[in-house]
């Protein structure tokens, strides 16, 4: 039945698309008002099958569509939807503290027995920030070549407003990373500061007795589960946030400020393919893993990862796969679990290109320690987000708010947003299942012939 429906919503839209299109091109003169009610009506084609569907992620796409179709059709309108968006944006940034804090000190803290792991932890940790390191790199790499941003033209007050505030010394960059009170890191939105406090405060809890540390990293467990919720609550007005952000910039800026979405999701998908051929594939076969077979293993848990864009969805039959292909139990029960926590390949190249996507939107040029000095943000402020709804897109916008960049570009990171998280959460489940097999084999426990 749903299937019958979809069929024909995208039937009936792709017929209004058209209409209006031949309207725009006839040769016969029709009323102004003709093309622009065809694209009205296809639209609401659409928010009806994302009804049926209650996709969240649909709304958003309608919100996007109706915030374009406003801002063409009735700027004047649009450009007083503004406090639309910056509602959702306040949202989202009264999020990102708490989180953060709440998430680095279970991450940090909850494994105070990685000493007794001993070389299992330091390998895997070790791997983990030298590989999600090199695809925060290639994500900036990949930005800094496609310039995808740069198609993107803001308003010129608000680029010069923006650039005038970013560091430029190293002097100052490194004083910048220290809090000298976390209240004020917090309500400045000062997120690197917010993370050396959360990473400190977590090193100091692992050297507290068990029974003062307990109730601490329970309070900090349940402050990351209700923001979990509080992220879930805020992203239910997203839809509403990206209509009327995105109807102020369009009815600014016009239709062509879209364009260069595909360029930067194009971008994205050429990074995670180069990623996988010339980091993953490597690995795996400087450590000797069996890659047919290997491939057969992790083909169920990257089907899960794409279809439902959830790291966290396919952790069990990853841990049962890992397992059956000759990984040790105990292994895989702590690289695969630590590794959705620090050792998220897809999601660094992502916040990496998203983050200078942004800064070129804004017509920044950026000097290249400011660059490494935003790498370093995202590298410790990612940690422990796997269980995120959007966690990608709320840690952009905190490096953003820090490094004081323009919000626009970053509502209109929403509407392809699925479409990216996918690609993403498949190369990052991927990454993770071979980091199992490349620190078994590194510890000399990979069982090659159950592996066959």
């Amino acid at each position: 039945m749903k299937s019958k429906l979809l069929v024909a919503v995208v039937s009936a839209a792709t017929l209004a698309i058209a209409a209006s299109l031949l309207a725009s091109w006839s040769l016969v003169p029709l009323p102004v008002l003709v093309p622009a009610i065809l694209r009205w009506v296809a639209i609401l084609l659409i928010a009806a099958y994302a009804t049926s569907r209650r996709s969240l992620t649909g709304w958003i796409f309608v919100g996007l569509l109706a915030g374009a179709e406003l801002g063409h059709d009735w700027p004047s309108v649009a450009i007083k939807l503004q406090l639309l968006g910056t509602i959702f944006l306040r949202l989202i940034k009264v999020i990102i503290a708490p989180l953060l804090f709440g998430t680095l000190v279970v991450g940090i803290a909850g494994h105070a027995d990685l000493r007794k792991v001993g070389r299992l932890a330091v390998k895997s940790l070790v791997y983990f920030e030298v590989v999600s390191t090199v695809a925060m790199l290639i994500g900036f790499a990949a930005i800094n070549l496609s310039r995808a941003g740069y198609g993107v033209t803001l308003p010129t007050a608000t680029a010069g407003e923006t650039i005038s505030v970013v560091p430029h010394t190293a002097t100052q960059i490194i004083i910048d990373i220290f809090p000298e009170s976390i209240a004020k890191s917090v309500a400045e939105g000062q997120l690197l500061q917010v993370v050396v406090f959360s990473v400190l405060f977590a090193m100091a809890l692992i050297l507290v007795p068990e029974a003062k540390r307990r109730p601490m990293l329970d309070f900090a467990g349940s402050l990351s589960e209700t923001m979990f919720k509080f992220t879930n609550l805020v992203m239910y007005a997203a839809p509403i946030g990206v209509f009327g952000s995105v109807a102020y910039t369009i009815g600014h800026l016009g239709l062509g400020v879209m364009l260069p979405l595909l360029k930067l999701l194009a971008t994205m998908y050429a990074a995670l393919l180069f990623f996988v051929l010339c980091v993953l594939f490597p690995i795996a076969l400087l450590a000797r893993i069996p890659i047919k077979p290997f491939l057969h293993a992790v083909t169920e848990p990257l089907t899960i990862a794409f279809a439902t864009a959830s790291s966290e969805a396919t952790l069990p039959r990853a841990l049962e796969e890992m397992e059956l292909f000759g990984v040790p139990r105990e292994t895989v029960a702590f690289v695969l679990p630590t590794g959705y926590s620090f050792n998220m390949d897809g999601a660094s190249i992502y916040q990496s290109l998203a983050l200078i996507f942004v800064a070129q939107a804004a017509g920044m040029h950026l000097a290249v320690g400011q660059q490494l000095i935003m790498l370093l943000t995202l590298m410790i402020s990612s940690k422990g987000t796997a269980g995120v709804a959007r966690g990608s897109l709320l840690i952009v916008f905190g490096a953003a708010t820090s490094f004081h960049l323009p919000m626009e570009p970053l509502f209109l990171l929403f509407a392809i947003d699925q479409l990216m998280d996918m690609g993403r959460t498949v190369v990052t489940v991927l990454g993770n299942c071979v980091a199992c097999v490349v620190i078994a084999r590194w510890e000399g426990e990979f069982q090659t012939e159950e592996a066959h």
